[in-house]
Order: C-alpha cells, then structure tokens, then sequence
C-alpha cells in the first residue's frame, strides 16, 4: 500500500479511560470523535489546499475539480501552514480536558511535526523534481471509477483542462513545474533523485498517458481530446527539459543520507535501531527456511514432485499457473473461502460490506508494480469499498513489460487474499470505517508498521487452515518479508549489493524477475524503508499476542483480541501495547 505524506506514525501517551468496548472491541463513541474530527479538519484543510487530489480521495468533499498546488514557494508556503497549524493544535490540547480528544491532539500534532521535518529534509538535499504523467493519471483517476458517482466523473474534465491549463488562471501544470525546477538549479548542493528513478518515470510516461485517454474514453467523459492533446505536447517538452537538466544533476547513488534514512524508518513506524533490526531479519529469515524445508517434502510427495529442496519445489508449483479469464473467478472463490474459514474458526469479526477485487491496467501496474489495496473513502464514506488489485505485467528496466508468476498459482492464492483481502488489508480499512473512528486515528496516526504488520500478520492466522502447498507459499511470503528487512536497509547502508540483493530474492526466496525488481526498486528509489515494516510490525504484533496470551491463559479469545486490535485504528506498536494491556487484558479478566 501507499498512502500519502501527511499520514504518518505519531509518538503520543495513551489515556483511554473514557472509552468504553463492545463484546467485539469496537468503540462506542459518546460525542468526543466530533470534537476530535473538527481539530483534525485545520490538517485535512491544508491538505486539501496543497493536493486536493489525494484529500478528494480519502473523502474531502467540494474538491474534484481542483488541482495540486505547484506556485513559487511551494515547499515553504506549506510547511508554514503546517506550523500554524501545530500551533492552533498545541493551544487546544492545552485547554482540552477530554482523555481522547487529548489523545488526537497528540496524534495530529506529531503527523504534522513529522511533515515539517520530511520537508526540511527535501529542502536541504533535493532538487525539485516532477513525475508529472503519473501525477496527472492518478488524479484523474480518482474521478474515473466505478465507485466513484457518475454525476462526480465530469469533473475529470476540469482537472484535465486545468492540468494542461485551458481553464482561466491556471497554467500548464509542465510549466509550473519546471519553474520550479529551474528555480532551485543554481543550488550545486542539491541533486535530483536517482537516475535510474528518472529513467524509468520517462520510460512509464507514454503507459501513463495512454491510460489518461483510455479511462476517458470507458467512462464516456466526452470533449477530453484538446485538453489531452495539448497536455501531451507540454509533457513531451518537459521530459525533453528533464533530460537536458535534470537527469545530468540526478544521483548516481540510489542510497540517501544516513540521517535522512533513519528518520524514513521512524516515519513508517520502525522505532528501534537498524541493526537490531537487521539481525532480528537475518535469524527469522533462517528459521522460515528451515520450516519450509521441513515442510517441502510433504508437499512434494502430495502433489507428486520429485524434488524436495522448498526452493525446487515452489518452481514446480509455479509450472502450473492460472490463465487470462480464470484469474479472476478464482481469487474471487478464493475470498468465499477465506470468509467461511474466518467465520468457522471465529479468527475475527467480519464486515457487513463485500470486498473487491480486479486485475491492474497497464498504468495502474507502471504507477504501483505490486499487488496492493486501493482503501476506501475513509472520511464520509457512503459504501465505498477497499478494493484488493492485481498486477499481472510490470515495466522492466528498459519500459518493457514482463509478467510475474508470483500470484496466479493457486497456492499462492491463500496467502495473497489473506494480506490484501481478509483478514488483511481489506478487512482492517472497511472495520475502521463501519466502526466510525475518529479522522486522527484513521488518517493521521497511519503508519506502515501497524498496517503491514496486521496483514503480515493476518497471513500467519489463515496458515494452519490452508492446504500444505498453500502453508509452503504462506511461509515464502514471510520469508520475503524477512528478506526486506535485511535487504532494504542493508543496501542503502552499503552493507549489501543490488546483485546480492537479486539473487537472494530469486534464488533463496523464489520469486520472479519481475517480482524481484520491483522489490529492488522499492529499496532503493522508489520507497526507501517502507519495505522494512511488514517483518517488525508482524514481529511486534506477534509478540504482543504472546504475551496477553500468557497473561490471560485459558480465558484468551482470539477473535475479541483481535477484534480489540482493529478498534484501536492505526496505532504506532507502542502505543497500541500500552493500550491493550491496560484496556483489553483487564476488560478480559473480568469477562473470565
């Protein structure tokens, strides 16, 4: 998943005494969220002024027609709104009485701090620098959607008029852009970002582009071709530009400052040191091989293999690979049969709505080459859904496109709607909307550690129930998240090579080509750190269900505990401990 800068991992005291549980753990709210949502407006307010496209998305309303802020000063107009706005917020948790308003508070003042020094840091090192093709697809396709109402779609016109500045006082978003490029270029200390990042965002602008028209063109959204046009020949002479002055300034090294990696880490909710982190990876990582290689043989003599190495078994299994139209049905089963086993073994509450799943077009794969989880409309949702989707095909190194045989093998199936569906991603994002959370715990407290390491996690809850080809690929996806937590940070710490990195990934871990470079690449340039959150938030979750259960004993419940987790939103690890151990644990000893 991606999420958008603002949405970070906060450090705040917990005082929950107010809140009161339903038998599932869900809160019951007594007036307090309304209180808190209109101080975390002052933040939804800014983000909307500086990117309405991505507040539109998460269900600010009144904004589909409006474009990103790209004016002089870009940068500094908004971290100074962000300021005023801690301030406005640091004076009101000093009036504020209430434990859980108090607690927003705390969680919005640290996104907002953590947003100020993100920006101090792109000051400092970065050059500015544009993906605008992937800008303009996303933006428009927030609008173009099948959830999104039709009398909503027009407005994609606007944006696009806008964009390529056809609309009065708007100018051409390439223009904008490369003033502020050209701003900063006399700067010798600042250097664009990685070359090989560059290249390939203009190797991915023409798949871009082609999905602009395509989406308007199966939306109907008619009169789109002069504003397309013309957007097309501004963003034709700005990658023109980009290559004459930008990419001789780009970095030759994809690794970024230490400082700036280490406070990466802490954005995505990693809050212990890298080398902790690393050697708690490096033992993981072994223990999952020898589980798998314990567990290979069963499955070889099942399906009748001849090799018994896990490595050889997972190319066998590989060799039988779902095709075209039956990917779809079958993760669509696959979702019936993870619901019935999570209603049977009672592993956590369901959620009223249906889950969606689609396969990725080719700009979606090119904007985001992993299989991923579209949330819903968390703000003022009227029955949006997440929606769980599925890249077949990704850009190469060269702008090619290569297939992945990671996921359409059916024992991949299992383990791949578990972390994306339910009781994965999926099933999170649509508890936090039915359970009616405060906008500070929804959005503001996002952080990484607590989102993948719940699915990570949710994996581990559906493995004892799958087939043992399904358990032997439950295993190799934990061993690839082992696998980024030593990979991630020991690249960019120069500890270890791209080609180390490749043949661990393809030889060790058995994933394709393809599969293997979008992980590099996510290491490396396109998000540096995020990759280590899936190991330590299972980690950490894992060893927080150890030790409740360990205090509970006989009266622990897996579905209340993990019904519990969920209602407490997107909570940094530490927090989320505190608030289990003081709320969840005596709550149970009562029930008992």
């Amino acid at each position: 998943m991606r999420v958008h800068s603002l949405r970070r991992a906060p450090a705040i005291l917990s005082c929950l005494a107010l809140l009161s549980f339903t038998a599932d753990g869900r809160a019951q709210v007594d007036g307090w969220v309304e209180r808190s949502n209109e101080n975390a407006q002052i933040l939804l307010d800014i983000f909307a002024r500086f990117a309405p496209e991505g507040a539109g998305q998460l269900g600010v309303s009144g904004l589909d027609e409006e474009i990103l802020d790209l004016a002089p000063r870009i940068t500094e107009r908004a971290n100074e709104a962000v300021r005023e706005a801690v301030r406005t917020l640091q004076a009101r948790l000093a009036e504020e009485e209430h434990p859980l308003v108090r607690q927003d508070l705390e969680i919005l003042i640290q996104s907002a701090e953590q947003a100020i020094e993100a920006a101090e840091f792109t000051l400092k090192y970065d050059l500015p620098y544009f993906n605008l093709a992937q800008t303009v697809f996303q933006g428009v396709r927030s609008l173009l959607d099948d959830q999104v109402e039709a009398s909503r779609r027009p407005a994609a016109l606007v944006r696009l008029r806008k964009y390529a500045g056809l609309e009065a006082r708007h100018t051409p978003i390439a223009r904008l852009a490369r003033d502020r490029i050209e701003e900063r270029l006399g700067d010798p200390e600042l250097s664009a970002p990685f070359k090989e990042q560059i290249e390939q965002d203009l190797q991915n602008a023409p798949t871009f582009l082609a999905g602009i028209g395509s989406l308007f063109q199966h939306y109907g959204v008619e009169g789109y071709e002069d504003a397309y046009n013309a957007l097309q020949t501004q963003l034709e002479e700005y990658h023109a530009f980009v290559r004459a002055e930008v990419i001789p300034r780009a970095r030759s090294d994809f690794r970024i400052p230490e400082d700036r990696y280490a406070f990466t880490l802490r954005q995505f909710g990693v809050d212990i040191p890298v080398a902790e982190l690393i050697s708690r990876a490096q033992v993981s990582f072994r223990e999952i091989q020898n589980e798998m290689q314990a567990l290979a043989p069963l499955v070889a003599k099942e399906r009748g293999f001849a090799a018994t190495d896990y490595r050889d078994v997972i190319r066998e299994l590989k060799k039988e690979q779902l095709v075209g139209e039956a990917i779809l049905p079958h993760y669509e089963q696959r979702i019936k049969d993870m619901e019935e086993i999570i209603s049977r073994e009672r592993v956590v509450t369901l959620p009223e709505r249906d889950m969606r799943m689609r396969l990725a077009t080719e700009a979606e794969s090119a904007a985001l080459p992993a299989p991923n989880l579209r949330p819903p409309r968390l703000i003022g949702n009227t029955g949006e859904m997440g929606e769980f989707v599925l890249p077949l095909r990704i850009p190469d190194e060269s702008g090619e496109l290569i297939g992945m045989d990671d996921f359409t093998l059916e024992a991949a199936s299992w383990t791949l709607t578990a972390h994306e569906g339910r009781p994965g991603h999926e099933l999170q994002f649509a508890s936090m909307v039915e359970a009616g959370l405060s906008t500070a715990r929804a959005i503001f407290a996002f952080n990484s550690v607590n989102v993948e390491g719940w699915a990570l996690y949710a994996e581990a809850e559906m493995k004892p129930y799958l087939p043992l080809d399904g358990q032997l690929i439950s295993l190799q996806s934990r061993l690839a998240r082992a696998a980024r937590a030593i990979l991630d940070p020991g690249l960019q710490l120069g500890m270890v090579t791209r080609e180390e990195a490749f043949r661990l990934l393809e030889q060790d871990v058995v994933l394709s080509h393809a599969m293997a470079l979008q992980e590099v690449q996510r290491y490396t340039f396109r998000l540096p750190g995020q990759a280590t959150a899936y190991f330590y938030g299972y980690t950490r979750l894992m060893e927080l269900r150890a030790e409740v259960e360990r205090i509970l004993g006989p009266s622990f419940d897996r579905q209340r505990f993990n019904d519990f987790i969920l209602a407490q939103g997107l909570l940094p690890p530490a927090l989320l401990r505190k608030t289990v151990l003081e709320q969840f644990v005596p709550q149970e000893r009562e029930r008992a």
